[in-house]
């Protein structure tokens, strides 16, 4: 017989046309199937699709797939968070328009996915930048505002003086602007904010019901909206009427403050500032951090004393020195704190610079800690703190809140670390914000018949600030209220912005008058599984969470949560290589000789580095096209599912792709081997085949169990086991034949969401006629699936003493006689007498004996 040989490229380019013909993946919104949702992180347009990405699109994949198997309607759609900086970036570079910049790397990119099979509704493609998608959040911008929920304001933020734009916090390192290096500065300026601190109390909260998420992201979340009880404490300034307002999740801890410090930008350090030099100067250096808790958090603490004094609430004749301290921030809290250095670090190095005194007000009970370097900071009893003495730390903040209320200076608060959503960007690439400047009318909304405000193609970058403020015509309009000349916002929206929605635009991306129908959100949200990295865990997901309650706010529909089920996947990492001289080499580049690595083009001996994430900086990055023109998209796919948890990194290997192309080969071998195999009922008289028959409907129970539970490699690991016990099957006559058929054909459909374009071959070769694509998931007979033999605990006067082997539903006296005649069991009732034994059936035996 002339066997063909496992071609996988040709395979693969052939299925993925069939499927296309057939539309087996395109999904209507009106189906009598039950709906389901999954949806990967879309991503940003780069250029090229590496590995890491194909690791998160295989893994939502799988589970469209066979969800689509078990009857599902699935929708499982694509597309391009299409805005940010780094297409602006390109346009300064290579003097392109970023829109064609970005264009064009959708389209390498759609190109590179389409190899890899994977079954997307490609009609439902949507980029964020185009402004069919844009216009529609520009009008939600514009119901915020009407409802409330977006104000301006005068900020403070992150500055930086070569970009001249404002930087997220994340994009400060180590005091720099991530791309231009240049030292960050603070500075104030008129910024749009939303408003999610409306929210922070139902997020959190909200967090209770996504039990399909991770428990550390949920975490995270929790940490980050950062929920606290303390106390708001109104301090008298000495020789100043205002008071000092300071808010602290530590109030039991004032009997051992040993100052007070404020803000840089609060009002207060401002005014003292007009008439000190020295106080300005250190106000301007202050203003060269960055704004973020972790900048602030490592640089070293500095303060100015500005010579005023604060009274103690409690202690009569006692003063605090007031600082304005680098290291406090206006935007969290009041602005203001009061300092106890023996029970919190940041306050104990403060003090140690300043030589101030550091009083220890809480101890373990029956114990005296000291203070040196560290600060104090577990649980314990209140000391040194005259009413609080001997009183527990959460007993004593309800009776410090109870007596500041009492005095009427201060008193409980909830606050949270959360703050708004500040979505100003000072750069091109986004969607502008829809709204105009008039010296008469002030903010003016751009009316809905003008949207959407498109960004203009006549620019110039010439990599100084936001071409928009620069531009000749496009900011200057005319006052939709008075008729006046005005000025359009130039700040384009924070690219978080677009993310936070697009799932629903999916929904319905063909919807022209509203951001999506209504009826199609409600059949498809929330999105049933969400698949991307855990590095989003904060901002995207809280961002996503929070849009979704602001658009219910404002009457767009009645959703609660976006996503149902999140699965964060691991990422995939590669060994690095470096020569001597520091520069990083790709491992393409690298080969080993006797023993050690050295570089192919000139043999020199290059060092192995760790195996760390992929990154083009360390040149350690896998090209996805080179892996599927050399072994094809399944060998891809397969590895990418077999080697590790979804949830977990994932190491690439070479020699691990190549073993698994191996594998693919005997797949395909097996399967000819079925081919000529008549497709009846298995005769299971045989001795050996009825064993095998329940370890085909046993690894169909178990890996639909394992994908369900996105045990993906369990799942791939159990049908391999399979196959590799097939291949040992000697099929020779006409029982042992329809046995093999039986399981070749239950490993291809267990494998067809793992590797769908080698299974199709397969299945065809069998003679089926239809596509997997289009058929049901495998069902398993009940009865195979259980163990022939089960084992049953034996307990003797309640205490377990043996556990013995047993065929399943043995008669009663059997599995009493076989207790009672173990070795351990014997010792047990040895000199008693047996009053009873009691058999439940396939489970326990227990012996009463006196």
């Amino acid at each position: 017989m002339n066997v063909p040989s496992y071609t996988p490229q040709a395979i693969e380019s052939s299925w993925q046309k069939r499927w296309d013909a057939a539309g087996v993946f395109r999904v209507a919104n009106i189906d009598s199937r039950p709906p389901y949702y999954v949806l990967e992180m879309f991503p940003y347009p780069s250029g090229r699709i590496h590995v890491g990405h194909l690791r998160n699109y295989t893994i939502g994949d799988v589970i469209a797939r066979f969800k689509l198997a078990q009857g599902h309607a699935v929708l499982h759609p694509m597309g391009w968070d299409a805005f940010g900086l780094p297409a602006e970036n390109a346009a300064i570079k290579q003097k392109v328009h970023p829109a064609i910049w970005t264009k064009k790397n959708i389209a390498i990119m759609r190109e590179q996915l389409h190899p890899v099979g994977f079954a997307y509704d490609w009609q439902r493609e949507i980029a964020t930048c185009d402004p069919e998608y844009y216009r529609h959040e520009q009008k939600m911008f514009l119901d915020f505002l009407q409802a409330g929920l977006a104000y301006r304001k005068e900020a403070l933020v992150n500055w930086d003086p070569v970009d001249q734009t404002v930087l997220a916090n994340e994009q400060v390192i180590d005091g720099k602007g991530w791309r231009s290096g240049a030292p960050v500065e603070r500075r104030k300026l008129n910024q749009w904010f939303l408003k999610i601190t409306d929210f922070a109390e139902d997020l959190l909260d909200g967090l209770k019901t996504l039990t399909g998420w991770p428990e550390h992201v949920r975490l995270m979340q929790e940490k980050w909206i950062g929920k606290s009880e303390g106390a708001t404490i109104f301090f008298t300034i000495e020789g100043r009427e205002e008071k000092l307002e300071v808010y602290t999740t530590r109030p039991d801890t004032l009997f051992g403050a040993a100052f007070c410090a404020i803000a840089p930008d609060h009002p207060l350090s401002l005014s003292l500032a007009e008439g000190n030099a020295e106080l300005a100067a250190f106000i301007e250096e202050c203003s060269h951090l960055a704004v973020s808790e972790e900048v602030l958090e490592k640089a070293e603490k500095k303060g100015f004393d500005t010579g005023l004094r604060i009274q103690h609430p409690f202690v009569a004749g006692a003063t605090l020195p007031l600082y304005v301290a680098n290291f406090v921030l206006m935007g969290y809290g009041t602005g203001a704190i009061f300092g106890c250095p023996a029970h919190d670090q940041r306050d104990l190095d403060f003090a140690r610079k300043y030589q101030l005194p550091v009083r220890v007000v809480v101890s373990p009970e029956g114990e005296m800690v000291t203070v040196e370097e560290t600060a104090y900071t577990d649980d314990g009893v209140l000391v040194n703190s005259d009413f609080l003495n001997g009183k527990p730390v959460d007993t004593a903040k309800h009776e410090v809140i109870r007596r500041l209320k009492e005095i009427g200076i201060g008193e409980g608060k909830t606050n949270y670390r959360l703050r708004d959503w500040g979505v100003s960007r000072q750069r091109f690439w986004g969607c502008p914000i829809p709204v105009i400047y008039c010296d008469d009318c002030g903010v003016v909304p751009v009316p809905e018949k003008d949207l959407p405000v498109r960004l203009p193609d006549d620019v110039t970058f010439d990599g100084c600030g936001n071409p928009l403020v620069h531009h000749h015509s496009w900011k200057h309009v005319d006052c939709p209220s008075c008729g006046k000349a005005a000025t359009r916002e130039t700040d384009t929206f924070d690219t978080f912005f677009e993310s936070s929605w697009y799932f629903a635009r999916f929904c319905s991306p063909g919807e022209e008058a509203r951001p999506f129908d209504p009826e199609a959100a409600s059949r498809w949200l929330p999105v049933n599984q969400y698949i991307g990295g855990v590095e989003h865990a904060v901002l995207h997901l809280l961002y996503a969470r929070f849009f979704t309650r602001a658009l219910k706010h404002c009457g767009y529909w009645d959703l609660e949560e976006p996503f149902s089920a999140l699965l964060t996947q691991g990422m995939v990492c590669h060994q690095t290589f470096q020569r001597e001289d520091g520069e990083w080499l790709y491992p393409e580049q690298v080969e080993r000789q006797k023993g050690q690595f050295v570089e192919k083009e000139t043999g020199a001996p290059v060092r192995a580095g760790r195996v760390e994430k992929m990154s083009k900086s360390k040149c350690n990055v896998v090209d996805s096209d080179a892996i599927v023109a050399r072994y094809g998209a399944d060998t891809a796919r397969l590895f990418m599912l077999s080697d590790s948890p979804p949830e977990r990194d994932l190491e690439w290997s070479e020699a691990g792709v190549e073993g698994t192309y191996r594998y693919l080969g005997r797949l395909w071998r097996l399967t000819e081997r079925a081919v000529e195999i008549p497709d009846v009922l298995p005769d299971v008289a045989e001795a050996g085949l009825k064993e095998i028959r329940q370890m085909i409907h046993r690894t169909i129970r178990q890996v639909t169990e394992s994908i369900q539970a996105f045990h993906l490699n369990k799942a791939v690991a159990l049908v391999r086991e399979l196959t590799n016990r097939l291949e040992k099957l000697d099929a020779t006559n006409a029982s042992a034949q329809a046995v093999l058929r039986e399981g070749v054909e239950a490993a291809l459909r267990l494998f067809n969401p793992m590797i769908p374009h080698i299974t199709e071959a397969c299945w065809e070769r069998l003679g089926h006629t239809t596509m997997l694509a289009q058929t049901s998931w495998p069902e398993y007979d009940e009865a195979l699936t259980q163990e022939e033999t089960i084992t049953m605990a034996v307990q003797v006067n309640g205490k377990m003493r043996a556990t013995i082997a047993l065929k399943r539903d043995a008669a009663e006296a059997e599995a009493r006689e076989v207790a009672l005649q173990d070795e351990a069991v014997q010792r047990a009732i040895s000199g008693k007498e047996i009053r009873k034994v009691i058999v439940v059936p396939n489970r326990i035996v227990n012996v009463v004996a006196a």
